[in-house]
């Protein structure tokens, strides 16, 4: 693999544009596909593919930022216009999807017999850390190619390679699980404050610097305050990543109960609020305190 290896961006949509922006300011060779032409198009430097097929056909790193499991299925595997037809032998599929660890093994050992490797590697963050290249990025495979493709990734974030294949998708899991019982804890002891008449602004004031103080107090609680709920950490897609766990807990017989009771929130959230930020699990809480 050359310096600069020639590279297909697959999912140019809220992550994915900052991505593939910072990889072509870095320097970088991109030829991007999305579903949606005109998302592609708007990136500044980047060729455009018709197809997936198309664009990964010369690249020597195919990089997938895609909405879940089945749709990274159907875009690397479905019809006579999929990335892995066309796919050189010898490259790299780096999929910074949020996907299950079983869907991951599966399509590494897919692309195993083209001769293709593969890295799972999500990412946290959020649009902000895509945006200024700060992404924790967290890759499983094999750590030849996790070297090999290192480069590529500093461009986007912090990568940390934490084991086999699967394993990245298991460290976003566990994020998903931290952040998510952490927004719903916060929540939990802001509208118990409110509810018991303490000013819930001065609560948090009064916890941040001790042991409860934490970047979801600080930036989640705020939103909690303000009431301002308007989305950057889609409440679908935690929800997505959070019955992921429960798949995958289910698949090593393992019980998580705080995973089990957020999980069951945010469906209520989802249910009820359809599609905000997932700050406003609070919402769901005082709904269930009004019944």
């Amino acid at each position: 693999m050359t310096d600069r290896p020639r590279i297909a961006f697959l999912g140019i949509g809220l992550m994915g544009r900052h991505q593939a922006q910072n990889l072509i300011t870095s320097g970088y060779h991109v030829t991007a596909w999305n579903r949606t032409r005109s998302k592609a198009e708007a990136l500044k430097g980047a060729v455009v593919a018709e197809i997936p097929a198309q664009a990964v056909a010369e690249a020597d790193i195919v990089i997938t930022m895609l909405e879940n499991g089945p749709i990274v299925q159907q875009v690397l595997f479905e019809g006579v216009a999929c990335a892995a037809s066309a796919l050189r032998q010898g490259a790299v599929l780096i999929d910074m999807s949020s996907i299950k660890p079983a869907e991951a093994r599966n399509h590494a050992m897919r692309l195993a017999e083209q001769g293709v490797r593969y890295l799972d590697a999500p990412v946290s963050g959020g649009t902000g850390g895509a945006q200024t290249a700060t992404l924790a990025i967290m890759a499983g495979g094999a750590a030849s190619d996790f070297e090999a493709v290192r480069p590529v990734l500093d461009t986007m974030g912090r990568a940390t390679h934490v084991g086999p294949v699967g394993s990245g998708q298991l460290a976003k899991l566990a994020n998903q699980m931290i952040v998510g019982v952490t927004i719903a804890a916060v929540a939990e002891a802001l509208a118990l404050s409110a509810q018991g008449g303490a000013d819930p602004a001065k609560v948090r004031a009064a916890l941040m610097g001790g042991f409860a103080d934490s970047r979801v107090l600080s930036l989640h609680g705020q939103r909690m305050i303000d009431r301002d709920f308007e989305t950057r950490g889609r409440s679908v897609t935690h929800l997505k990543d959070l019955d992921n766990a429960l798949a995958t807990a289910q698949e090593f017989g393992f019980h998580g109960p705080l995973l089990d009771r957020v999980t069951a929130l945010f469906r209520g959230l989802v249910d009820h609020e359809g599609d905000p930020d997932h700050s406003a699990v609070l919402l769901e809480i005082e709904r269930i305190n009004r019944r």
